[in-house]
């Protein structure tokens, strides 16, 4: 007995009886109908809900924490040695950015920047002025 070969009029398992017709609810990949409900399960499964956007998870320790970015000392440093002070300058900038998107290795790296920038600039103009003075 030899098996007969599929006839080239049977639709494939997964298409609908006719091209007109609507898809079935176990089609993956159909297209629902404009104005129907969605549903991903078979009949009776509950609508999938749309998902809102997941708030972060950080405790409240953490969302108070902000690197200190030495504005004052930034700001002192640029009137004492403006070249280096606008350095400093930039790391504060970036400091409050990472603190204001919440990326606090980000922010605790600059921060450290911004201070021993600060401070090395302060340093530094204060020398430039003491030996303008003395000479």
């Amino acid at each position: 007995m030899a098996l007969k070969p599929p006839s080239a009029t049977q639709p494939a398992p997964n298409a609908p009886a006719t091209p007109d017709a609507p898809p079935t609810t176990g089609d993956p990949g159909a297209s629902a109908a404009p104005g129907s409900p969605t549903t991903t399960g078979g009949p009776g499964a509950p609508a999938e809900v749309p998902q809102e956007p997941q708030e972060p998870t950080q405790t409240p320790e953490e969302l108070a924490f902000y690197a200190p970015n030495y504005l004052c000392l930034t700001i002192f440093a640029i009137l004492l040695f403006p070249p280096f002070g606008l350095a400093a300058l930039y790391f504060s900038y970036e400091t409050m950015k990472a603190n204001q998107n919440s990326e606090w290795e980000e922010a605790y790296i600059n921060s450290g920047r911004t201070g021993w920038f600060g401070a090395f600039v302060v340093m530094i103009g204060l020398g430039i002025i003491y030996g303008l003075v003395l000479y």
